[in-house]
């Protein structure tokens, strides 16, 4: 997303079919905790998860576009995963490297339910960044 809106490319379409492809919004309910989210932390709408990666459609004015912020790559750590039946969880770290600069770490819990496809499809994103230490 963030090459397509570098390169005037239709990146909220590619966001749109993102959200459309990876969560369960209108098969079930979703609960999506962003993390940069403050002022509206849960996004229980396809438009506010929208607005999250986007910023497109200002569903939520404090959105300032997540997914074309310009990472470069991408590094997930699992702690662990649970299988359930027609359900997973996973939890652990992800690493986001901007253009220029050291990764970001960032804490997640992911939950996924599966489609009538039978296509994983998140119903729980919740994503903060690490506390601090006391020192």
């Amino acid at each position: 997303m963030a090459s397509a809106h570098q390169e005037g490319a239709d990146y909220v379409g590619i966001a749109r079919n993102h959200v459309e492809t990876l969560y369960a919004y209108g098969m079930s309910t979703v609960l999506f905790k962003p993390t940069l989210a403050a002022v509206e932390q849960f996004r229980p709408t396809f438009e506010q998860a929208l607005s999250y990666f986007v910023a497109s459609n200002h569903a939520c004015p404090e959105d300032k576009g997540f997914a074309i912020k310009g990472w470069t790559k991408v590094r997930f750590e699992n702690t662990d995963i649970i299988l359930d039946g027609s359900t997973a969880l996973a939890m652990g770290n992800y690493f986001f490297t901007p253009p220029k600069g050291e990764e970001v770490k960032v804490e997640y819990t992911f939950g996924y339910v599966l489609d009538n496809a039978g296509a994983l499809r998140i119903n729980l994103h919740h994503s903060s960044m690490p506390a601090i230490a006391d020192q």
